[in-house]
C-alpha cells in the first residue's frame, strides 16, 4: 500500500510513486553500506598504505582520506558534459567509477585506523559506526562508549563486553536490552539493577539471581556456584540463559521508547514516524531505517541529521535533497556520491565545496537551472527520476553489506538486480584453531597476542590485541574463539530478525496484537504494550 502521507511526500520531492514496496527499497539502499572486511591496500594517489572495507572489485581509485580532502588532486578535472542522448544514470555510473573515493568514513578521530564510519572517537580498534567512543574493540553502533569490547548498538556503556542494545551500562556482560545496570552478568529487559545474574524483566533490583533475590553476603557466594571463568562455563550458562528468554522472559511487542504517532520498532525519542526501525530523536520520517535527527524525511538509511530529504543513504546533515550517498553538509541537490559542503549539485562525485555543478562539471546559475530542468524531464521520460543509484555502484559485494544482513540474497538473485557478489578467497594462514584455545585466561601469558587463531566458523585468521588482552585479563573474561565479525552479526541477530511485523496473542489478555519477534526466535511469551507495562513493574 502506498499511503496518502507518501504520496504527499513525493509530490513534494516531485517524484513519481515507488514501484518496489518498503523492504525492497531498504534492500536496495541498504546495499550501499558496506559491511566489508578490514583490509591493507594502497592509496592510488600516494602509494601510502591504508585500510579499508571497500571491496577491491569497485571500479574507482581508493585515495586516503586525508589525502583526498587534500589539494592535490581535482574532481572537476573529471567533469564531463550531459549527453541527452543516453541514461542520466548510466552517465552519472561512468562518471562514478572514474572519480576516486577516501579509503574511510570518518573525522576527528586519533589512532583509529582499523575503523570506519566512526566520528570523534579515540584509540578504537576494528569498529564500524561510531560516535564520541574511546578505548573500544569490536564495536558496531554505539555512542559514548569507552573502555568495552565486543558492544553492538550501545550507548553511553562502560567497561562492559558482549553486550547488545545496552544503554548507559557499567560492568555489564552478556546482556541484552539492559539499561542504567552496574556489574551484573546475563540481564535480558532490566532497568537500573545492579550485582544481578541471570535475569530478566527486573526493575531497580539488587543482589538477584535467576531473578531470586539474595541478601549481598549470599549472592556472592551463590555467585561462586556459576563457573563465568572458563569458555565453556560460558557457552553454557549463555545455552540457559536462552532457553530462559525463549520460555520464562516477557518480551514487549515493540522495543519503541518515548515515541508519539509513531509505528515501528526500536524507535526511540521519535513523533509521527511511520515503518520505521532503528530510528532515534527523528520527526515526521516515513520508511527511515536505522539513523538519528531524521526531519520531514522518506525512504532514508543510515543518515543523521537529514531534513527535507528522500532516499538518502549513509549521509550526514543533508538538506531538501533527493539520491544522495555518503555526503555531508550538502543541500538543494540530487544524485551525489561522497561530496561534501555542496549545494545546487546534480550527479556529482567526489566534490567539496562546489555549487551549480552537473556531472562535476561547473555551471552558472541560470545554465545550471536549466540544464537540471532539461535532465529531470528526460529522466522521467526514461523512467529513472526518483529511483536511486543501480546495484553496480555499491561500495562491497551485496554478501558484504548491511542488506544481506537484513535482507539475504542468493548470488543469482543479486546479479540479476545488477549487483555483485565479493567472492575474495580467504588466505591460509597457519595458526591455531579456536576451538584449541585454553579454557581460561589465567592459563594464557600475555605473548600470546602474537598468536594467530583459526576461526573454526569462518576460516578467517585473527589474533587479540594487546589492550584487548589486557581487558580480559583483568575482568577474568575467557578468550573469544570465533572471527569478530562473526561474533557481530551473531550477537546482532536477534534484532536483525525484528524488523518484519508478525500476527500475535498477547500472552495476558490474550488479543491479537501486531509484533516484531520473527519465529525463528522461539520466543513463547509476547505481551502487548500495555499489558506489559502493567505486568512488568
Amino acid at each position: 500500500m502506498i499511503e496518502s502521507e507518501d504520496l504527499a511526500f513525493y509530490e513534494r520531492f516531485a517524484m513519481p510513486p515507488p514501484v518496489e514496496c518498503p523492504r525492497c527499497r531498504w534492500r536496495h539502499l541498504l546495499a550501499f553500506f558496506a559491511f566489508g572486511r578490514f583490509r591493507k591496500t594502497k592509496s592510488a594517489l600516494s602509494g601510502r598504505t591504508i585500510i579499508t572495507i571497500i571491496s577491491p572489485n569497485v571500479k574507482f581509485p581508493i585515495y586516503d582520506k586525508v589525502e583526498f580532502v587534500g589539494d592535490n588532486w581535482e574532481p572537476l578535472s573529471y567533469g564531463r558534459t550531459y549527453d541527452p542522448s543516453r541514461s542520466f544514470l548510466e552517465q552519472f555510473a561512468e562518471l562514478q567509477a572514474a572519480v576516486p573515493h577516501p579509503h574511510q568514513s570518518g573525522i576527528q578521530n586519533v589512532n583509529c585506523d582499523w575503523c570506519d564510519d566512526v566520528w570523534s572517537c579515540r584509540e578504537c580498534y576494528l569498529c564500524r559506526s561510531l560516535f564520541e567512543c574511546e578505548y573500544v574493540n569490536y564495536g558496531y553502533r554505539i555512542i559514548r562508549c569507552k573502555n568495552a569490547v565486543d558492544l553492538t548498538y550501545c550507548f553511553d556503556t562502560e567497561f562492559s563486553y558482549d553486550c547488545l542494545y545496552c544503554f548507559k551500562c557499567y560492568k555489564v556482560r552478556h546482556s541484552f536490552d539492559a539499561r542504567d545496570c552496574i556489574e551484573s552478568m546475563f540481564l535480558f529487559d532490566c532497568r537500573n539493577c545492579s550485582n544481578c545474574f541471570m535475569c530478566w524483566n527486573l526493575r531497580n533490583k539488587q543482589y538477584h539471581i535467576l531473578n531470586k533475590p539474595y541478601v549481598k553476603e549470599e549472592y556472592f557466594k551463590k555467585l561462586k556456584e556459576f563457573d563465568t571463568r572458563t569458555w565453556s562455563g560460558v557457552e553454557k550458562l549463555k545455552q540457559e540463559f536462552e532457553g530462559i528468554l525463549r520460555e520464562e522472559a516477557v518480551h514487549r511487542a515493540n522495543q519503541n521508547v518515548q515515541v508519539v504517532n509513531s509505528k515501528g520498532n526500536f524507535l526511540a525519542e521519535c513523533k509521527n514516524c511511520f515503518n520505521c526501525y532503528f530510528i532515534e530523536q527523528s520527526e515526521n520520517a516515513r520508511h527511515a531505517f536505522r539513523g538519528f535527527g531524521h526531519k520531514e524525511t522518506i525512504d532514508c538509511v543510515g543518515s543523521g541529521f537529514v531534513e527535507k530529504a528522500a532516499l538518502s543513504c549513509v549521509d550526514l546533515h543533508v538538506y531538501d535533497s533527493i539520491a544522495t550517498s555518503h555526503s555531508s553538509n550538502c543541500r538543494y541537490s540530487s544524485y551525489l556520491d561522497y561530496c561534501e559542503e555542496c549545494e545546487y549539485c546534480f550527479g556529482c562525485v567526489g566534490l567539496r565545496k562546489k555549487k551549480h555543478c552537473v556531472l562535476n562539471k561547473q555551471y552558472t546559475e541560470g545554465e545550471y537551472h536549466k540544464l537540471t530542468a532539461r535532465i529531470k524531464d528526460n529522466m522521467k521520460k526514461g523512467g529513472e527520476w526518483g529511483r536511486f543509484f543501480p546495484f553496480r555502484m555499491t561500495y562491497s559485494g551485496y554478501n558484504l553489506s548491511l542488506a544481506n544482513v537484513f535482507f539475504p540474497e542468493t548470488r543469482e538473485s543479486v546479479e540479476q538486480l545488477g549487483g555483485f557478489w565479493d567472492e575474495s578467497e580467504i588466505v591460509k594462514h597457519e595458526g591455531i584453531s579456536g576451538d584449541e584455545l585454553p579454557e581460561a585466561i589465567d592459563e594464557v601469558s600475555e605473548d600470546f597476542t602474537a598468536q594467530r587463531i583459526i576461526c573454526p566458523k569462518t576460516g578467517l585468521s585473527f589474533n587479540i590485541a594487546p589492550r584487548e588482552f589486557a581487558f580480559y585479563k583483568k575482568h577474568s573474561i575467557p578468550l573469544p574463539r570465533h572471527h569478530f565479525d562473526w561474533r557481530t552479526l551473531e550477537r546482532f541477530k536477534p534484532l536483525a530478525l525484528s524488523v518484519h511485523p508478525q500476527k500475535g496473542i498477547c500472552v495476558f489478555c490474550n488479543k491479537e496484537i501486531d509484533h516484531y519477534y520473527s519465529p525463528e526466535l522461539g520466543y513463547k511469551k509476547i505481551a502487548c504494550v500495555e499489558c506489559y507495562q502493567k505486568e512488568i513493574l
